[in-house]
């Protein structure tokens, strides 16, 4: 892992990463196109009208490639009259067939639509969880034995001109690849690369690949994995990206934008898919509104000074390492990251504080607080009236900090002439704002690596902030500066005025491509003047995608398809409703035994479509029930949440 070379050839200059071109009908993908949009049909793919109107409203909404599932002959076979009622339509958009466990569905599709999906993980193999001791003639004999499963399908894309993507699913590795490397990322692309690597042989080279996960962290280490093992073997094959099972509304959505951006922001990418447990269609606008960032990207401004000290240690990019810092106050070693809110335009009310987590009671005189409370608010140059509540301290300008008679739970930001000229600080905790563009002169950094006191707040104002702030955390390391940094987001990303859809996407590419390599002690919307409440969310969502702060239950839900058994969005509704105060438990809602208990990756409990009315509850990857009627699931769910003791009983 040590001996290789980074995934991009730059850390600090956009450039898509080049690859050759695939075909896939009359639609090219690859480095030379633009970034492609697809989606996938939740209808039964038996109905043909059905799934045609779905598709016609996909197109409608700029989807490019339409997938369908096709678990079995007879599906595949009605992708003939699906593809035929959309050309009578007008509509020629690719179709693409997904195959798990059916090599002749694969084969008779092949032949049918212009790309077939199969997962290396179960095309040619059958999962039982088991460990197996393989010696090197035993492993050979496996991939020989997928050979002659596999070039029959090669064969018959070569003939017909179909494209093909081999899509690794972090969830759904075999047990030969589990046996002998883990569930690990680099499982992952070597589950491909048995694939890739038959292709070759045959002369085929149509092939798209994909490297998904229900965690962003995983996703993506085993993504930029990828690129660099094909690298080196002089493959060079477009990717389609997608975090799978992501979940809905804004979860789902910034658990997207954190694992796709983070790619995209490293040119890696193109074709995308976003995962939610909503209609196709609503995937498409998401998936756009991230492509379309970095369509002039190429052109940003020269990121300075540059640091070579992350390409002189790639490793800190394939495997999680939190950055190592001094302990300062809570900020920083072993801490989580830290949320601060801003409340500096007017004076602050007691009423204010509810969008940030904390409920003022006036008939106790008391607060509640949520699992969602901020850490810190910033006040600027306003004084609080009233005591905050237990566990929420002030942040002041410091003119204003130094006027305060009682500073036990206030602390000052200091701009950096202010740290240069004065020395009247904090004893305890002090803020430090800094811009990248201030590492142009260092003549503050002597001053500041020997201090104790101080976390930094990182702002970039770059149009390409992502990379600006990783190169100013590289002179951090490279300067041994090791004082905690929380990163200062702008909600309008270097534009006058954006939605906050768009800011909640940006900031959970921008904070969470730092976040996932181990970069940052806190998030904090400096100068917000959007809702306090749904930036305070977004804040705790990137945090809990990240995985770096776990603050509320986590679902693993995936996006339904033709497979699925029950209605996966009502479903997800109500289980979400009755378990979404259980921090930190992850629950997986799975459509169909594809998607579990292979899919469900770590997840803790599983609810898994097992039947027509029937559902199968999994504790881990271990079964605890079969076929349970759908109308008693979710109540045995909770049971089974109970009896491990993770239950708790909600707040009046």
């Amino acid at each position: 892992m040590n001996q290789l070379p980074l995934f991009t050839d730059s850390l600090v200059k956009y450039q898509r990463r080049k690859t050759i071109t695939a075909q896939i009908g009359d639609l090219a993908l690859g480095s030379e196109h633009p970034i492609r949009i697809q989606s996938m049909t939740t209808t039964d793919t038996m109905d043909t009208d059905g799934s045609v109107a779905q598709i016609i409203r996909m197109v409608e909404a700029g989807c490019e490639l339409v997938r369908l599932t096709a678990p079995s002959i007879k599906e595949a076979q009605n992708l003939v009259a699906i593809k035929k009622s959309l050309h009578d339509k007008g509509i020629y958009v690719p179709l693409v067939a997904d195959i798990h466990f059916t090599p002749n569905a694969a084969e008779l599709a092949a032949r049918i639509v212009e790309k077939v999906r199969i997962n290396p993980g179960n095309y040619a193999d059958k999962k039982k969880f088991q460990v197996i001791d393989y010696t090197d003639a035993d492993y050979q004999a496996e991939i020989e034995r997928i050979r002659e499963k596999f070039i029959p399908l090669v064969k018959i894309c070569k003939e017909y001109g179909t494209a093909m993507r081999i899509g690794t699913n972090h969830g759904s590795l075999s047990d030969r690849i589990l046996s002998k490397y883990g569930d690990t990322p680099l499982g992952m692309v070597e589950s491909a690369m048995e694939f890739l690597r038959i292709c070759e042989d045959e002369g085929y080279k149509n092939i798209v690949l994909s490297m998904k996960a229900s965690n962003p962290q995983v996703m993506v280490q085993a993504y930029r994995l990828l690129v660099q093992t094909m690298n080196l073997n002089n493959m060079h094959y477009p990717l389609h990206l997608g975090v799978t099972e992501a979940g809905d509304g804004d979860d789902g959505r910034i658990k997207s934008a954190l694992g796709i951006g983070a790619l995209l922001e490293d040119g890696i990418g193109d074709t995308i898919r976003v995962s939610l447990t909503e209609d196709p269609e609503f995937e498409v606008p998401v998936a756009q509104r991230l492509a379309n960032r970095y369509t002039n990207r190429a052109n940003h401004a020269v990121i300075q000074p540059a640091s070579t000290l992350f390409e002189k240690e790639p490793q800190l990019f394939y495997s999680y390492q939190k950055r190592q810092t001094k302990e300062v106050y809570n900020f920083g070693a072993g801490h989580v990251p830290r949320v601060i809110a801003n409340f500096s335009e007017s004076p602050l009310k007691h009423e204010d504080l509810a969008k940030v987590g904390f409920e003022y009671l006036p008939e106790t005189d008391k607060w509640s607080m949520s699992e969602l409370g901020a850490d810190f608010v910033y006040l600027g140059n306003k004084a609080c009236e009233f005591m905050l509540p237990v566990g929420l301290k002030a942040i002041y300008d410091l003119g204003t900090w130094q006027l305060q008679t009682d500073k036990t739970n206030a602390f000052p930001l200091v701009t950096l002439d202010e740290f240069k000229t004065g020395n009247a600080f904090s004893s305890t905790l002090n803020f430090l704002h800094l811009n990248t563009s201030d590492f142009s002169s260092t003549d503050w950094v002597q001053k500041v690596k020997s201090l104790s006191s101080f976390v930094l707040i990182l702002e970039s104002h770059h149009e390409a902030a992502m990379p600006d702030l990783r190169n100013a955390f590289a002179l951090l390391k490279e300067n041994e500066i090791n004082l905690p940094v929380v990163i200062a987001l702008n909600e309008n990303h270097g534009n006058s005025a954006i939605s906050l859809d768009l800011t909640m996407l940006y900031s959970s590419t921008d904070l969470g491509s730092l976040l996932i390599d181990g970069m940052g002690d806190g998030v904090f919307f400096m100068k917000s003047t959007q809702d306090k409440k749904r930036l305070n969310d977004i804040s705790f969502g990137i945090l809990q995608a990240a995985r770096v702060r776990i603050s509320k239950t986590e679902y693993i839900s995936c996006p339904s398809c033709g497979r699925t058994l029950f209605d996966l969005q009502e479903t997800t509704a109500m289980i979400r409703k009755r378990t979404d105060h259980l921090k930190g438990v992850k629950i997986a809602i799975m459509g169909c035994i594809v998607n579990g208990p292979g899919e469900m990756a770590d997840a803790d409990y599983g609810y898994v479509g097992s039947g027509v009315g029937k559902i199968t509850l999994y504790k881990g990857k271990e079964v605890v029930k079969k076929s349970v009627n759908a109308g008693e699931a979710v109540d045995e769910l909770i049971e089974l949440i109970k009896s491990d003791g993770n239950w708790v009983e909600t707040k009046n």
